[in-house]
Parts: structure tokens; C-alpha cells; sequence
């Protein structure tokens, strides 16, 4: 494995982490305030091209990393435009 995956990988997981923290804490919490959504989606965009990239390169930790990470990216973007726009209805 390579030394560079095992450093990207490591901030993979480490989001991935903090990401379903965020979705954990929006579902107890059920609101948005102060949080620009979009910026959330725009960064689970770039994290799924991430899991097509990863395995390309050979970077097998980073993909794994980025299957946790982009998850709970589009876990807490989900879950934010429902607290948002469907469920305020």
C-alpha cells in the first residue's frame, strides 16, 4: 500500500467520521440553521466521482474511506432538504 494512500485514506475515514456525526446530529436535532446545504451536496458529488477515482489510481484504502465518507455526506444532505423543504409542508 502506498504511503500517500494510507495518508488520504486516513483523512477519508476521519470525514467520514465528522460526516455521520453531522447526520446524526441533524436528525436529532430535525433543522438547518445557519447551514448552506448545497455545499454539503456539492461535496457528496465530488465523493462519489471519488469512488470511481480511487480505484483507478490504485488507492484502495481512500475508496474504502470514501464509501464511509461520501455516505454520510449524502446521508446529512438528504436528510436536510427534508427537514428544509418536505417536512416544514
Amino acid at each position: 500500500m502506498q504511503h500517500l494512500d494510507i495518508i488520504n485514506g486516513s483523512f477519508e475515514i476521519l470525514g467520514a467520521f465528522l460526516c455521520w456525526k453531522n447526520a446524526y446530529i441533524l436528525h436529532k436535532e430535525k433543522e438547518t440553521k445557519g447551514v448552506y446545504w448545497p455545499t454539503s451536496a456539492f461535496f457528496t458529488i465530488w465523493g462519489i466521482w471519488n469512488i470511481y477515482y480511487y480505484p483507478n489510481l490504485g488507492q484502495w484504502l481512500s475508496f474504502i474511506g470514501g464509501i464511509f465518507l461520501v455516505s454520510g455526506n449524502l446521508a446529512w444532505t438528504l436528510q436536510a432538504i427534508y427537514y428544509k423543504y418536505i417536512k416544514k409542508k
